[in-house]
């Protein structure tokens, strides 16, 4: 029960963080189209009649925690617009992510959020690595009801470096945060970016970036 509250908790922090809606751009890019019969809604989805609003457009359960048997011993259960409909327009969504033990939610972006961590559960090493020139890494290690901050669009990680599992509650200030994980999109890309080009770009042998591409495009199809 007391889990919950702090959850409860951050919800009212993130809340601070949030506009009362996105005022920047919920989608990667909008290109202009002339015939509007082939146009999509931009920042946000159509509305509902107010009058037809149930208590089921404003509801989700995170309760039960989510698999980890996978690679990086995570998995990210997204609470947004696509899970609460009743989030359109808010600014806000949410996420639990659970972790086994010495499992990762590896180095990824948010390019339209500043997320708002809390534990749950357990202990996480957790960072954000800032902009260039400098990258500096700004890391802490957490523990049950600590609270943690990643700024909007920065490179950031949480790592499970206890023995049991662990779980995480996350608040973001846009109801379509977006994520980028960076090995994925570097590697995993479809269709692949030149193996030259990021051999030099990491300086890497090109056979060691063939072998990454061909494990992370697997991985994603």
């Amino acid at each position: 029960m007391k889990s919950f509250l702090l959850a409860f908790v951050l919800l009212a922090l993130a809340s601070s963080l949030a506009s009362a809606f996105d005022p920047s751009p919920l989608q990667d890019f909008c290109v202009a189209v002339d015939d509007p019969l082939h146009g999509v809604f931009v920042n946000g989805k159509f509305c509902k009649d107010p009058k037809l609003a149930k208590a089921g457009d404003f509801y989700f359960s995170v309760k039960m925690p989510g698999d980890t048997n996978n690679p990086v011993g995570s998995i990210v259960s997204a609470v947004n617009v696509d899970q609460i409909p009743g989030l359109n327009t808010l600014g806000i969504s949410a996420a639990r992510i659970d972790f086994a033990p010495y499992g990762q939610n590896p180095p990824h972006t948010h390019p339209r959020a500043t997320e708002i961590l809390v534990v749950l559960e357990g202990t996480l090493l957790v960072g954000f690595v800032t902009s260039n020139p400098n990258n500096t890494l700004i890391s802490k290690v957490l523990n049950k009801g600590d609270v943690f901050v990643f700024p909007i669009g920065l490179i950031h990680f949480q790592f499970n470096i206890g023995k049991t599992n662990a779980i995480a509650f996350a608040g973001l200030s846009s109801q379509n945060p977006g994520v980028i994980t960076i090995a994925n999109a570097v590697f995993g890309s479809d269709p692949a970016i030149d193996p030259g080009f990021l051999a030099k770009a990491f300086q890497l042998d090109k056979k060691v970036v063939e072998d990454l591409q061909k494990k992370f495009w697997m991985d994603s199809n």
